[in-house]
């Protein structure tokens, strides 16, 4: 690729190292958070399993997002990735999980704003709606999980060493379906602005061809399990341990939950199989990996009857509403100082 083609996926490549440090942390952040998973697994689990999901699976979601902003000049591209990033970086400095979907989305609606463009209702309504969705659909799954292990657990009794081994495995393999969720779901908001605007030429290895879009999807995935590695334990440790106090088991239905929403929706098969049966297809959105967490916990605690740490709660969501509002004047603003001061063409 052109020396210049990388100059302006670099703010992608920030928004994917951002997505790695606030939303991927969630994936293993009741695991780690209740000390059954160490750090650097769930780090070297979630990266590689990112990665995958992102390149096999990572088109679907795209779609939704581009139907939102058609936004086809590289310049522009650059700038709606770079706003975003630093709206989630901030963020994820005060150690808040919000979502890199909210982030992206308010970044193209300013970038609609200042182009002229008008916001597809119907497509903003959807993506709307899937953000309420997500978190109460995640916590009607851990309720129903948790009901049914805890009654699977009565019935087998195991000891007490081989309910601890179960459920270590059971972190690992859920956090490994959970990050290969997150990549196939949430590429989509690292380097979907690209797609239409980014000349890269499809290639082959091995005989498999990788299109264009395959190729960011891939670099974006290495910037997520970069910004794993670098800066999520911070966000691993509010999600998993501040909001409620967790045992071993509760971590496992909370991020299971977590993953089973996040697939939901981002798989094309899934969706197909709905039509064919004459039901609604499922929109494929990038969901919030965070608000499925949230949602998650939420659910076991009322459940449970555990006490919420409601200042923690209130934090969050004041962070998922201040997010995509504080994106959209970031990109209108930097739009006009990259069309103005670098005289590059972002429309």
């Amino acid at each position: 690729m052109d020396i210049a083609i990388w100059v302006f996926l670099s703010s992608g490549l920030f928004l994917g190292w951002s997505l790695g440090a606030n939303d991927a942390a969630n994936v293993f952040g009741t695991a780690v958070g209740s000390r059954m998973v160490k750090f650097s697994t769930a780090a070297m689990i979630c990266s590689v399993m990112v990665i995958l999901g992102a390149v096999i699976s990572g088109a679907g979601a795209s779609h939704t997002l581009g139907a939102l902003g058609k936004v086809s000049a590289i310049g522009g591209a650059f700038t709606v990735a770079l706003s975003a990033a630093t709206t989630v970086y901030l963020m994820t400095k005060s150690g808040l999980p919000v979502s890199t979907g909210q982030a992206i989305v308010g970044a193209i609606i300013g970038w609609n704003l200042f182009s002229g463009m008008a916001t597809d209702p119907e497509v903003l309504t959807k993506i709307l709606s899937t953000w309420v969705m997500c978190p109460i659909l995640a916590a009607f799954t851990a309720v129903l999980l948790y009901k049914a292990v805890t009654k699977a657990i009565n019935w087998w009794r195991p000891g007490l060493f081989q309910l601890d081994q179960w459920t270590r495995v059971g972190l690992i393999l859920a956090g490994a379906f959970g990050a290969y969720s997150l990549g196939a779901n949430n590429i989509a908001n690292v380097m979907g602005v690209f797609v239409l605007s980014a000349p890269i030429d499809t290639i082959e290895l091995a005989g498999i061809e990788f299109t264009g879009a395959m190729q960011l999807f891939f670099l974006g995935a290495v910037a997520i399990s970069i910004g794993v590695f670098t800066y999520s334990k911070k966000v691993m440790m509010t999600v998993g341990g501040n909001l409620i106090s967790m045992t071993p088991v509760t971590a496992w239905v909370v991020v299971m939950a977590h993953s089973i929403v996040l697939f939901i929706f981002s798989s094309q098969s899934l969706s197909n199989g709905f039509v064919n049966m004459g039901l609604p297809a499922i929109p494929l959105v990038p969901v919030s990996s965070s608000q499925a967490v949230i949602g998650a916990v939420i659910g076991i605690a009322f459940l449970k009857r555990l006490p919420i740490q409601w200042p923690v709660l209130g934090k969050i969501l004041v962070g998922w509403v201040i997010t995509p509002i504080l994106s959209a004047v970031a990109c209108f603003i930097g739009l006009f100082i990259v069309q103005n001061l670098f005289k590059q063409v972002v429309v």
